[in-house]
């Protein structure tokens, strides 16, 4: 069922996928950073495997910006939008968040601001320090992957804290593009995410955002995965922020799958973790059971 969602001051076009019989919940899903179009393979997956077992799907386009990232606290705003709209088509019914990368950021905030009824959240490669400190993680480890040792490594990490103290408009411009330019042209710099040309400082909303107090203030059940190679999130930081905060979550962790539960940057259906389609349908399938 196509449909659209009345966010404020735009309308989201979505995708409403349901059971065959009556449902027995709904998720709305929320984006990873670089992919907001409802048709990513990630998000068609779970339109495939949840509807079997009664539980509506809406995925929608994440509204559109001139540059940069949605800050969370809109994406958690649309969020409550598409829950408000999932629940005009399946009435009141337990309906869960599903959230991946910047989207499990995202998640976390509807879920302890904007729908705090959520009964239950899925997220996946969740980042559980700031976006700053996980693109430091993410990029570097790019280099590696690409075969750059300790020097470029090192170069890395001076240009990306220039570039973030910079934008906390603790530098001034000058100064930081000097930097990005002393480094542009060096073959690792496409790997290094930073702007050629620097935008305006506060540019990067959320950069600072501290996932804990959002992952310590959850009250619904939890289902965690992470790629045992994940390229771009902290895994073991991670895990220990959620411990940290004492709030109960069901882990999962999937061999051999980076950051998008599947082998080798994979980006097709076929290739997601069967092990991450079957932890996913028994956990929902509990989670329903226990709500009756």
């Amino acid at each position: 069922m196509e449909l659209s969602i009345d966010a404020g001051d735009v309308r989201l076009p979505g995708t409403l996928t349901l059971p065959a019989g009556p449902p027995r919940a709904g998720v709305v899903l929320l984006h990873g950073a670089g992919y907001g179009h409802r048709s990513y393979f990630l998000y068609e997956h779970l339109a495939r495997v949840l509807p079997p077992l009664g539980i509506a799907v809406l995925r929608y386009d994440r509204r559109p910006v001139a540059a940069g990232d949605v800050p969370l606290a809109v994406q958690a705003a649309d969020a409550a939008a598409a829950v408000a709209r999932l629940r005009a088509e399946i009435g009141d019914r337990p309906v869960g968040l599903w959230g991946w990368s910047q989207g499990a950021w995202a998640a976390l905030a509807a879920a302890t601001s904007t729908v705090p009824e959520a009964a239950f959240l899925v997220l996946l490669s969740a980042s559980g320090v700031t976006p700053a400190r996980q693109m430091r993680y993410g990029t570097a480890e790019q280099l590696r992957r690409h075969g750059y040792g300790p020097e470029p490594l090192a170069d890395l990490l001076a240009l990306r804290t220039t570039v973030e103290e910079y934008l906390r408009g603790r530098l001034p411009r000058d100064r930081a593009q000097a930097e990005v330019d002393r480094y542009a042209d060096q073959p690792w710099f496409p790997l290094a995410y930073v702007r050629r040309h620097l935008p305006e400082p506060g540019a990067w909303t959320d950069m600072d955002h501290d996932p804990a107090p959002t992952m310590a203030a959850v009250t619904c059940p939890v289902l965690l995965y992470y790629g045992e190679t994940d390229e771009w999130v902290p895994v073991e930081e991670s895990l220990a922020a959620w411990r940290d905060t004492g709030t109960a979550a069901t882990v999962c962790r999937l061999a051999g799958c980076d950051h998008a539960a599947t082998p080798l940057g994979g980006t097709t259906i076929a290739e997601i973790s069967p092990t991450y389609s079957a932890t996913l349908r028994d956990w929902l399938t509990d989670r329903l059971a226990r709500s009756r």
